[in-house]
């Protein structure tokens, strides 16, 4: 149901996209999301409330897996605290003392979402998610996101967790630098192995990958307070485009429109003008 809508929206986008439009112009998804930026190629072609600070949800996880990648190498591995294998929300289900390859429990972290796959991983860069959450923040500030402070290193709300969508697409700018997370974010589905055998089997939650042409990430999120959110990203022939929702209703249906609506003003600016008519004498 969900691939056969993505595909008909996809279809429809372009005959519904907005008229060219300067970034400051009117907003032209009115409704769409609380925030919302459209990146083509790095430059900000469409945005509304972009700056606001509002809560990231599981798109939390992207800073997580930035400082899980440069800490630990493959084939590091892991080991499951009790903490971490009584996480909330959505959840692997891991068992302490459970053993797995960091890149496993990354693939978990993006795809699935799982949060004791990502409180696995914090506990293991850091010693303890506090820890690993004030690297988080002293990344955030490197990076300048000054819209964006972490609580916690999975994404649940809370008073003081927020991230602005710009930030967002500039932290979704270092997740894709890395090979790993890239190469992680850009499947359809993986897997996870323990070290005596069991394994488990799981989707990517980001229903636009392996239905969108050109998708290729990046992650997806949603809690009570945040509603759904969304960084997409799709490439092709050399156009990247980048999209991030904050609350956003009807994430997929929009988000592909979005990502139609990009592609298609980049080709009309790539077009050649047209050729003007000669005047007679």
């Amino acid at each position: 149901m969900i691939r056969g809508a993505l595909l008909v929206a996809a279809a429809l986008a372009v005959a519904g996209a907005p008229a060219r439009a300067d970034a400051a112009a009117t907003d032209p998804w009115p409704g769409v999301a609380s925030a919302y930026l459209v990146r083509i190629d790095g430059e900000v072609r469409w945005a509304a409330n972009d700056a606001a600070r509002l809560k990231p949800a599981s798109l939390t996880k992207m800073m997580m897996a930035v400082l899980a990648v440069e800490a630990l190498a493959p084939p590091s591995e892991v080991v499951v605290s009790k903490r971490a294998a009584t996480a909330d929300g959505v959840r692997l289900g891991l068992r302490a003392g459970m053993r797995l390859p960091v890149e496993h429990l990354l693939a978990a972290a993006l795809l699935r979402s799982a949060n004791d796959a990502c409180l696995a991983l914090a506990e293991r860069v850091a010693g303890s998610e506090a820890a690993f959450v004030a690297r988080m923040n002293e990344r955030a500030a490197a990076l300048g996101l000054a819209d964006t402070h972490f609580a916690n290193a999975c994404g649940f709300d809370a008073p003081d967790h927020y991230a602005s969508a710009r930030d967002l697409a500039r932290l979704a700018d270092a997740a894709l630098d890395k090979p790993r997370i890239a190469a992680i974010v850009a499947r359809e589905s993986g897997t996870a192995k323990t070290s005596d055998g069991r394994l488990f089997r799981f989707d990517n939650t980001n229903v636009l990958i392996g239905r969108v042409d050109g998708a290729r990430g990046v992650k997806t999120g949603w809690t009570r307070a945040a509603g759904r959110c969304l960084v997409a990203m799709a490439e092709r022939a050399g156009t990247r485009v980048l999209v991030v929702m904050l609350g956003a209703p009807d994430r997929w249906w929009d988000a592909v429109a979005m990502i139609e609506s990009a592609f298609e003003d980049a080709r009309a600016r790539a077009a050649p003008p047209a050729a003007a008519f000669p005047t007679r004498p």
